[in-house]
């Protein structure tokens, strides 16, 4: 019983995105600077990150089901 509880919370720590997720959803902080180029930077970080997600999935996509 013992080792299904840990395989669970194994399968449930491998596809968490606590930082992935806190990254896109966090809400605003007031003490967080507010500059222009911040803010940029973190969209470019943004797009960067979503991009890197769809080709994983088009690239897993192609090797499981091919063309």
């Amino acid at each position: 019983m013992e080792q299904q509880e840990k395989k669970k919370n194994w399968f449930r720590e491998f596809f968490s995105l606590g930082e992935v997720g806190g990254y896109f959803f966090r809400g605003k902080d007031p003490n967080r600077p507010k500059s222009f180029n911040l803010k940029a930077m973190h969209i470019i970080n943004k797009i960067a990150i979503l991009m890197f997600l769809v080709c994983l999935i088009i690239i897993l996509k192609r090797y499981f089901f091919g063309y």
